[in-house]
């Protein structure tokens, strides 16, 4: 299935490099930013609030990897299915799984299906998820990175069948400002602009930017508090990130958990209880227990206090697509 290079100008072939089937790549990740903008050479697409995922196909081996490389094949067996059905048998595709509630991606539901590591479980679980395609980075024994994003998205259109649950992921050219506010006037967390022009790399990059609607932020979960009155599992979350090896003090979340979710991730903290305190930062909770660092949650806020704290903040979900280490203070450029 090699027909796609004879689409392609011969500058763009010049462009393609042989390369084996790779066994891990690196994702592309946006740079939040403050700027909105408007430019013919940027594309602007919706910010999916879901799981990034890489899949792998070389033959018939198909690999499902989050962006930490967590393999999640067995989570999303109707994904692999869909993807064992296409003609082509040798690519990298990039994209996010979502689930959706009331026509809006919902982490928190797909939070239902991301526990799960029985096939069978997945699919009697009820949550429909969909696994939006919006970049290709190998195919048929050639590396794209150096292909501009434009002829890469052509390019996947090409060579993959898009059928539920398999969707391409859609965008606008240009006005990146009034696609924002849209965005924000139908719920969505944001949009991602992306430098059309130019190539995938392997790590962050301002080539792409993240425009968010709300506040977010990943976090590390180094403790709780006790329950109150009724409430069952815990109080709160003591959450935190890190500043170089220092594990700086967020504050404390207590909203966001359903009692299912109290009760159960209760016992998941109590297997990680430790006798000091994780933080670099005195934390003023007396009735305090604290935990080992490695679990991730992402949160919603308002502001940042002057003194790093989180103002209203709300549970949204774990992450277990990124590690501990890696969660920083994220600040959008030209604040």
């Amino acid at each position: 299935m090699t027909e796609w290079r004879d689409r392609l100008s011969a500058q763009e072939r010049e462009r393609l490099a042989r390369q084996p089937h790779p066994d891990w790549t690196a994702p592309m990740l946006a740079t939040l930013t403050d700027e909105r903008f408007r430019d013919p050479d940027w594309l602007f697409e919706r910010k999916l609030d879901g799981e990034r995922a890489l899949c792998f196909r070389d033959g018939d081996r198909i690999r499902l990897l989050t962006r930490n490389r967590k393999d999640i094949v067995e989570t999303y067996p109707e994904i692999i299915d869909a993807l064992a059905g296409q003609a082509c048998r040798d690519f990298v595709i990039d994209g996010e799984i979502v689930a959706f509630e009331q026509g809006r991606t919902s982490f928190s539901r797909l939070q239902q299906r991301m526990g799960i590591s029985d096939p069978q479980e997945a699919r009697d679980s009820g949550v429909a998820v969909y696994f939006y395609l919006f970049d290709i980075l190998h195919l048929d024994g050639y590396s794209l990175d150096d292909l501009a994003l434009r002829t890469r998205k052509s390019l996947l259109r090409q060579v993959l069948r898009f059928e539920d649950p398999l969707r391409y992921t859609p965008h606008r050219n240009g006005d990146g400002e009034a696609f924002f506010d849209e965005a924000c006037s139908r719920g969505w967390e944001g949009l991602i602009a992306k430098n059309a022009a130019r190539g995938y790399r392997h790590s962050r990059s301002r080539d792409w930017l993240k425009f968010k609607c709300d506040r977010r932020q990943e976090l590390v979960i180094g403790g709780f508090t006790a329950p109150k009155g009724t409430r069952k599992g815990f109080g709160a979350l003591l959450v935190g990130y890190y500043e170089g090896d220092s594990l700086r003090y967020a504050g404390k979340v207590g909203t966001g958990f359903n009692e299912a979710f109290l009760t159960d991730f209760r016992r998941q903290l109590d297997g990680q209880v430790r006798k000091t305190a994780p933080f670099d930062d005195p934390v003023d909770e007396a009735d305090a227990t604290f935990v080992t660092p490695d679990i991730v949650g992402e949160f919603g806020f308002t502001e940042w206090t002057q003194d790093g704290k989180l103002r209203h903040p709300r549970f949204l979900g774990l992450r277990r697509d990124k590690e501990a280490g890696d969660v920083v203070r994220e600040t959008p450029e030209g604040s």
